[in-house]
């Protein structure tokens, strides 16, 4: 289109006739030297509407250009089409904004902030911001584990590349039962009568068979009872002490509990198996947050439990204060968040508890319309205070078995050794600091 007659700085209103008093299907001519058209049979509105003038954006704004395939070679090919996904546009782009806000909270640190007037002396340090790095949040639903993604995840807690852990019962136990039986692939098609006669349980296109289930339950049931005998070995010590105290002394004296946390690292150490993600939590002391560890078949067999020996305690609140407070003890924080529903929110709202996440990456398919926090966006978030006002969150709609994958091969996998070798020494809090 020509810009003959348009001077500089003009604006779409300036070149373009009022048409407020004009009958729009009436054609009339345009002004010769109008610069949208020199075509005077066209109607004036028309020609506004679909002939208008745009401003031009700045020279800085990438372009859309997706990977050519012409220029490729099989060396590195994966990364190549995934650094080309930042200029193909749609969730191609998101998923490279992801692994940019990803490798962002990996390599932060506090020096990367300049200390200030009023700031904690013991900051100061260049040596000692050095050494502070953000506290990473993982979260997941159950069927990521259910899934072939309990290998990248399982990836991600054995190098000790998160620092929280935060999951549905169904990511507790499947993860236990998978060390001693396989998941099979099905179809999203099969009928769920027939399976039900064949006691095989579907999750999407995945089977579970009962007896993984039976296996789960016989070698867990055992363990809630002994659990139970030390909570009443350590309570009996505690009912102990306290009866022998100066009726003075004020002082709390702790009572030992059963926390999800607490129950999830135990059964990481009793399972003693490498496939496992809660295995490597318990082995790195990484702490994993379950607040509905009853929904499914540990609670199941809580519930079995209670019949033959009333008493079994499980406290949440325990493990409230711990995820709060590791979002407390942070000098900045990310998290990635796979699927929605009780892992986005409870990660969410510990870091509001510091007026928010510094980084977050979303990934799942939930859409805004219904309200739900499920499908939420990282705005929405922001003006809870759950993600900050200065953050660059993303998120990306899509299936989470295709998108995160890809993310760690360009994130996590890419750099082991010298993530390792970063990290070392470092903490996420300056009262963790030897």
């Amino acid at each position: 289109m020509s810009n003959v007659g348009v001077k500089t700085g003009s604006t779409l209103s300036d070149i373009v006739p009022d048409t407020s008093n004009t009958n729009i299907l009436e054609a009339k001519p345009l002004d010769k030297n109008n610069a949208v058209t020199a075509n005077p049979h066209i109607p004036s509105v028309s020609a506004s509407a679909v002939l208008g003038e745009s401003e031009s954006l700045p020279e800085s704004t990438p372009k859309c250009k997706g990977v050519d395939f012409n220029n490729l070679s099989s060396e590195n090919m994966l990364t190549a089409i995934m650094e080309s996904f930042k200029t193909t546009g749609f969730q191609a782009t998101n998923l490279a904004l992801a692994v940019d806000q990803i490798n962002e909270m990996r390599k932060w640190r506090l020096s990367d902030v300049e200390w200030k007037e009023g700031d904690d002396p013991a900051l100061k340090p260049k040596e000692v911001r050095e050494r502070i790095r953000a506290r990473i949040f993982l979260s997941y639903t159950s069927n990521q584990i259910s899934s072939g993604q309990r290998e990248v995840l399982r990836f991600l807690v054995q190098h000790k590349m998160v620092d929280c852990i935060v999951t549905t019962a169904g990511g507790i136990e499947e993860d236990i039962m998978k060390c001693f039986q396989p998941t099979f692939m099905g179809d999203f098609k099969l009928n769920g009568r027939e399976l039900r006669k064949k006691g095989i349980n579907r999750i999407g296109n995945l089977l579970v068979p009962n007896k993984n289930y039976c296996e789960f339950e016989d070698w867990f049931s055992p363990l809630i009872v002994k659990m139970h005998e030390e909570q009443d070995a350590q309570w009996a010590t505690w009912a102990k002490e306290l009866a022998s105290r100066d009726k003075d002394d004020k002082s709390t004296l702790q009572k030992f509990v059963w926390t999800p946390s607490k129950i999830i690292h135990r059964l990481g150490k009793e399972i003693n198996n490498e496939e496992s993600v809660l295995y490597w939590a318990a082995t790195n002391d990484i702490p994993v947050l379950c607040p509905a560890l009853t929904d499914g078949s540990v609670g199941d067999m809580l519930y079995f439990h209670s019949y033959k020996s009333p008493g079994f305690v499980l406290d949440i609140n325990e493990d409230i204060r711990l995820i709060n407070d590791l979002a407390i003890r942070s000098h900045s924080t990310g998290q990635i968040i796979l699927g929605g529903g009780l892992v986005k929110h409870h990660t969410c709202n510990a870091n509001l508890m510091r007026n928010g996440a510094d980084y977050s990456v979303y990934i799942n398919t939930g859409s805004e319309f219904d309200g739900s926090d499920s499908g939420a966006s990282p705005d929405e978030a922001i003006s809870w205070g759950k993600i900050r006002i200065t953050a660059k969150p993303v998120k990306v709609t899509m299936e989470a078995t295709v998108a995160f994958p890809l993310i760690v091969s360009q994130t996590f996998a890419k750099d082991v050794e010298q993530w390792k070798e970063a990290t070392k020494n470092t903490v996420c809090h300056i009262d963790d600091l030897s």
